[in-house]
């Protein structure tokens, strides 16, 4: 009983501290998205119905890009983690210690670097004249790329010149094709460089940078921990490598895939940071949006603080659904 109390004593800081830094702030998320910009008069007087609303939420709907957005990269980041992720977590799973040691210092050690400073080394690798660039120039692939958009735009031209004219005075095909219908014919030839930066696919790149770590470092563990006697039983009763795989390995591995979903998807689909440098800001996306309600000139805390709860309870189901497929994991063995 006297060592309860203590642990009790020793535990209360935390309470007092997630109280404070966590359940406050979502109860004045809570609030601020609910009620209008004079509420507090409103509340004074009481006024309690015309102080709530549900506008901040029905304005949300001309965002209906962003919120768009922000979940395709997310989920197309998050894909590419597992297809990265898995197999070297499972290649790392089956070497011995000292490879282990040292790949997990590998995998690791971009994250000792500031956050900021990963992004803005790769701003500095996507440039119009960064490494990649100076490198496709040295080996002639823009040279290429030139050649290719100039062969692409003749054989357009030869299609549109020739060929969509005779089609379009077909009975029945003619038809369904518009009038002003043409192939684009106007790739550019003259390429100096690629352009990289500020764009959807810089954004994916910097949240799989930034974010693969959370996806081996789950599966990896889970896979270390498997009990080797289950895949040489399994081999033993005739069981190919693959079968193997994917009956024993596979769900079992399950747990550490979803952890790492998760701790991928979410921050993923909330960042701000790596969209505002890697897209340039014309790549916005639900954090960039919620900041820009809270210390940008379109100074709004309602609209931004109802935007975030729908994102939090977005995010909350994505994770109550992630969890209720890890469920039964084992017993999916012996499918």
């Amino acid at each position: 009983m006297k060592r309860n109390k203590l642990l009790s004593l020793f535990a209360a800081p935390y309470v007092l501290w997630m109280a404070v830094f966590t359940i406050v702030p979502i109860f004045m998320v809570v609030f601020y998205a609910f009620t209008t910009a004079n509420s507090a008069e409103l509340i004074a007087a009481g006024n309690w119905r015309e102080a709530f609303t549900l506008d901040n939420f029905a304005r949300m709907g001309t965002y209906a890009v962003v919120f768009t957005r922000s979940f395709k990269l997310a989920i197309i980041a998050t894909a590419i983690c597992v297809l990265i992720g898995y197999p070297l977590a499972y290649f790392m799973a089956k070497e011995g210690p000292g490879f282990q040691k040292m790949a997990m210092v590998i995998i690791m050690l971009p994250m000792w670097m500031n956050f900021l400073l990963r992004t803005y080394a790769w701003m500095s690798i996507l440039d119009n004249s960064g490494i990649l660039n100076q490198f496709f120039q040295a080996v002639g692939i823009i040279d290429l790329g030139n050649l290719l958009n100039g062969w692409l735009n003749d054989v357009c031209a030869a299609i549109n010149t020739a060929v969509l004219p005779a089609l379009k005075d077909l009975p029945g095909i003619g038809e369904l094709l518009p009038a002003d219908f043409l192939l684009d014919a106007a790739r550019p030839t003259n390429m100096k460089f690629f352009k990289l930066l500020n764009t959807q696919g810089a954004v994916v790149l910097g949240m799989v940078y930034n974010y693969l770590p959370f996806m081996i470092l789950p599966i990896y563990s889970v896979l270390l921990k498997l009990d080797n006697s289950l895949l040489e039983a399994a081999r033993d009763l005739g069981a190919s490598s693959a079968r193997v795989f994917r009956k024993i390995t596979l769900p079992l591995s399950l747990p550490g895939v979803l952890s790492g979903i998760t701790m991928v998807f979410v921050p993923a689909v909330s960042t701000f940071a790596i969209s505002k440098m890697l897209g340039g800001g014309t790549q916005i996306m639900l954090g960039d949006l919620i900041e820009m309600q809270f210390l940008g000139n379109a100074y709004n805390p309602r609209l931004g603080s109802a935007i975030s709860l729908v994102m939090m309870v977005i995010v909350v189901t994505c994770m109550w659904i992630m969890n209720r497929f890890g469920e039964g994991e084992e017993q999916a063995v012996t499918l």
